[in-house]
């Protein structure tokens, strides 16, 4: 038997810093609240639950007087409105390089171009990126890039943790449908 051990293993720094930026605030605050899990790794929420991480669905099931952690996919800005507009105490555990995505999105529609997100549907990150824009179209495959109409002009980021293959893939089918095509990669490389 052959076994091939994996180069890089384990979190990628901006989910590695939202946990620790967790585990930190619960031990200043006793508690912080999240809007959904901050990893898809049930053993690590389950042990931020018992140093006082709170998972809810809604910012009116955060109390006042605790934080609210907004985790490192990223949050849309109605949630960060609302939060502000409640005076919670936020926390953010954004992972840099998604406030980046959100960034280079919105001066791709800044260039009048329609904005175009390589993506999982209904993904945390995703749902953030998409926020920051009008109308953006999500394509997670490339059975969807092929059903696109052709267009003048249009940029491109990713969702941060696409499989290059499947980026690459799509961006080839985009190359024939769109005139003017600007892509930014937002792969994340770890």
């Amino acid at each position: 038997m052959k076994i091939i051990l994996a180069k890089d293993a384990g979190y990628c720094f901006g989910v590695r810093d939202a946990v620790n930026l967790a585990y930190d605030t619960t031990k200043k605050e006793d508690e912080v609240y999240m809007l959904g899990t901050i990893v898809h790794n049930e053993k690590v929420v389950a042990d931020l639950n018992k140093s006082g991480t709170k998972v809810v669905d809604s910012l009116d099931k955060v109390p006042l007087d605790k934080p609210i952690l907004f985790r490192a996919h990223g949050t849309t800005p109605d949630i960060w409105k609302t939060a502000k507009n409640k005076e919670l105490n936020i926390v953010d555990a954004t992972c840099p390089l998604v406030t980046e995505i959100h960034d280079e999105i919105k001066k791709l529609e800044s260039e009048g171009r329609r904005t175009i997100i390589i993506g999982d549907h209904g993904h945390d990150e995703v749902v953030g990126i998409a926020a920051q824009v009008d109308r953006p179209i999500i394509i997670a495959n490339i059975e969807e890039a092929k059903s696109l109409r052709k267009m003048r002009k249009a940029g491109v980021v990713s969702q941060s943790t696409q499989m290059i293959e499947n980026v690459q893939d799509i961006i080839n089918v985009l190359m024939q449908k769109v005139y003017d095509l600007r892509f930014v990669n937002t792969i994340c490389f770890p």
